[in-house]
């Protein structure tokens, strides 16, 4: 074994062990064609692998044999954190935004709030609308949850509401309908 200057050992993550880190005496071997070698301890696995100059990599540790491949586990690491990559992208954030309204708000108040959230829900965002009580207001609750409720009925034609009126917190969260 002249030609191999470094062998490489390592666990990258705790789920993927490598070449002297798997544990067990007998494996089902892969090659790194893809074909199956058979059932074969790690220390006769270990060998072809190094004379490949590759990684021996254990695919599934729950696998009765456990499976291992050989492969080059930089490339291998460098396709999985590429394809977790790509599956992030696709994605869609669910973004909360709150507006907090109160049960002495004027008109024209609760009017800009009502646009703010008409842009809100335009960006198919959530939006949290916060009954907001201060001193006596909390004995007459239902002065505010009014407003909770003129609220959703405005924008029941573009949002579902889910309301949720507890003792001590009154909020509706507005979900933007699906269009099409």
């Amino acid at each position: 074994m002249v030609g191999i200057t470094s062998w490489r050992c390592c666990i990258i993550t705790d789920k993927i062990r490598v070449n002297e880190k798997i544990r067990g005496k007998e494996f089902r071997i892969i090659s790194s064609t893809g074909e199956q070698l058979g059932v074969m301890t790690s220390n006769e696995a270990l060998e072809i692998a190094k004379q490949e100059g590759l990684d021996l990599v254990e695919i599934a540790a729950n696998a009765k044999p456990p499976v291992c491949k050989i492969m080059n586990f930089g490339k291998y690491r460098y396709e999985q954190t590429r394809k977790a990559k790509e599956a992030k992208k696709n994605q869609k954030q669910t973004v909360v935004k709150e507006v907090k309204v109160t049960a002495r708000i004027d008109s024209h108040d609760l009017e800009t709030k009502m646009s703010q959230i008409e842009r809100f829900l335009a960006k198919e965002n959530k939006v949290k609308v916060t009954l907001v009580l201060f001193g006596r207001e909390r004995m007459h609750p239902t002065l505010g949850v009014d407003t909770l409720d003129e609220v959703a009925e405005r924008f029941a034609e573009i949002a579902e509401a889910d309301k949720k009126y507890n003792e001590k917190q009154k909020h509706i969260i507005l979900t933007p309908k699906k269009q099409g």
